[in-house]
């Protein structure tokens, strides 16, 4: 009899932890209409995850991404072409939100950026070196004063007396 107990504790324990666990399990609602899931997908893909940055909302698993995967499947059902789709988003987050954002005056740095830090890069260690070597070739071909000559010449004569 105690073992008829244990068992069905450890049952009701077991199925206890269970529906936990399923309660924890976000079910994202899918549209019934295969086209219009796979056009969620698609415009999913675009859509940048808030919270990671650099994944999709279709690749990340955070809540706002869930969210933002839920507000693309409505915004189909009620009949949005994908550009409205993607409309709504960038009305709401901004340019940001896209993976590709378009080109036009408040992404131009974004688009050219990393352009004009690379050529500042590049303008800034070609002064440096053209400095060092102008300094380098200006050290080298100044005149010797009078007594660095006067002490070359003794240093050249000794050398030859050295020599024979």
């Amino acid at each position: 009899m105690i073992t008829m107990l244990r068992g069905g504790f450890y049952g009701l324990l077991l199925s206890l932890c269970v529906m936990v666990a399923a309660e924890a399990v976000f079910v994202e609602q899918q549209l019934e209409d295969p086209a219009e899931e796979q056009r969620a997908r698609e415009i999913s893909e675009g859509i940048r995850c808030l919270v990671c940055q650099n994944q999709s909302i279709l690749d990340s698993g955070a809540d706002l991404a869930k969210d933002l995967r839920q507000i693309v499947r409505e915004r189909i059902s009620a009949g949005d072409s994908d550009d409205q789709v993607r409309e709504f988003l960038v009305v709401r987050y901004g340019d940001w939100v896209l993976l590709d954002p378009p080109f036009n005056m408040r992404t131009a740095l974004l688009w050219f950026g990393p352009l004009i830090i690379f050529l500042v890069g590049l303008a800034t260690l070609f002064i440096f070196v053209r400095r060092r070597s102008v300094g380098v070739a200006s050290e080298v071909t100044s005149p010797l004063s009078a007594k660095e000559a006067a002490d070359l010449d003794n240093i050249l004569v000794d050398d030859e007396e050295n020599a024979k």
